[in-house]
């Protein structure tokens, strides 16, 4: 049976907004058609009117299901050196509540109408969860290990996650976690397995702290790891960020950095020198750990492509894309809704290969419907009090 959907305006993303359209779907979710209307809808009893703004569905380029039992554990605006000495000591310790605390999350994603979820893995915790979950997952398969004698055992342990994944048929990539926790031989064996890859994510420039590091070989980050043990041969890492960039990870597919808090315009122009290269921007979780927002007008400025994340419930209140678009529009008003939209939506479907289905509202694609509510129309804004309602 086919389903009818109308709004003041709908964002497509495939054309201009458009005032009092029709969508039609199919059962299934699928596009039928998009009618303009010209802004004269004539009443019918088969069409479902809202106020509000359809959009498409919302992709999640930036996740870590696993780490939901964590939810208000871990002290706001500690720095990220505390932050992942506190993530790594709880853990390690399998949480009972783990299992349950994952339904919530992925529950609460889908209500918050999130239809495509790019999700770190650590392990193989979460994949029950997402086989049988309505958000499609992409599963990236995450990798860390400072020690370079340790760089053998870490694959191995990465093979197994893997081997799980295959079993189970979900969609996978192996990918490293960022330039600062990686050795270079580690880095180096991973490129190998990971050569095939059509998503690769690394964690980038998320403290100051991190050139100091690959530099130096000091500061924060080198005393959290000695203090947890966790070198315990001479260090053998990337020169730099750009370096690992152009020379260390992977060619193949698409690149997505996430955070970019300490992002500045020398970096970026050496990094973009990388095809297939996406920003990911997960506000509410930098101003939670480090208490800063990411430069968003010098990477527009870039000409950067900006996707949208909501990172964890270690580091966030909420797993809720329209809460991160509110943040940035907070910080950086003078970006209009339409382009907040976009970043959230076809933006993040297109850097996870996923544009043929999702991210826009076109005839023949599955993309969800949300209705955004409480937005003001007049300005085009969002407000405190605006929210999504899923309608497909």
């Amino acid at each position: 049976m086919k389903k009818y959907f109308s709004a003041q305006l709908i964002f497509t993303n495939a054309g201009p907004p458009i005032k009092r359209g029709i969508i039609t779907s199919g059962d299934d979710g699928t596009i039928i058609n998009i009618e303009d209307t010209g802004g004269e809808l004539s009443e019918s009893a088969s069409v479902e009117f809202h106020n509000g703004i359809i959009i498409p569905g919302f992709v999640n380029c930036h996740c870590h299901l696993e780490l939901s039992n964590l939810k208000g554990a871990i002290p706001e605006k500690q720095g990220l050196s505390d932050f992942i000495r506190l993530v790594r000591s709880t853990r390690d310790n399998f949480d009972k509540n783990i299992i349950s605390s994952m339904y919530s999350a992925d529950n609460e994603m889908l209500n918050e109408g999130i239809v495509l979820c790019a999700d770190i893995c650590n392990t193989t915790y979460s994949f029950d969860i997402k086989k049988n979950s309505s958000i499609h997952y992409i599963n990236l398969l995450e990798i860390f290990g400072i020690d370079p004698a340790k760089a053998e055992r870490r694959m191995e342990e990465l093979n197994r996650v893997t081997q799980k994944a295959h079993e189970l048929d979900l969609l996978f990539y192996p990918v490293p976690h960022s330039v600062y926790s990686l050795s270079l031989p580690l880095f180096r064996l991973l490129r190998e397995k990971s050569n095939s890859n059509k998503v690769t994510t690394l964690h980038f420039l998320e403290t100051p702290f991190e050139k100091t590091f690959l530099e130096n070989h000091n500061g924060p980050l080198i005393t959290s790891y000695r203090k947890s043990g966790l070198i315990t041969s001479g260090l053998e890492t990337v020169e730099s960020h750009s370096s690992a960039i152009l020379d260390e990870i992977t060619s193949s597919g698409n690149l997505i950095l996430v955070h970019n808090t300490y992002a500045d315009r020398d970096t970026i122009r050496a990094v973009q020198k990388r095809k297939n290269l996406f920003w990911c921007l997960c506000p509410n979780s930098n101003l939670y750990i480090e208490n800063k927002i990411p430069p968003l007008d010098l990477l527009t400025e870039e000409n950067c492509e900006i996707v949208i994340g909501t990172d964890s419930l270690a580091s966030n209140k909420k797993l809720s894309i329209i809460e991160e678009l509110k943040t940035l529009q907070c910080y950086f008003p003078s970006v209009a809704l339409e382009e907040l939209v976009r970043w959230a939506t076809l933006n993040g479907a297109k850097a996870l290969g996923e544009e043929q289905t999702f991210g826009s509202i076109e005839q023949g694609k599955k993309p969800g419907l949300l209705l955004i509510q409480n937005a003001d129309l007049v300005n085009l804004k969002l407000t405190e009090e605006s929210s999504v309602l899923r309608l497909l």
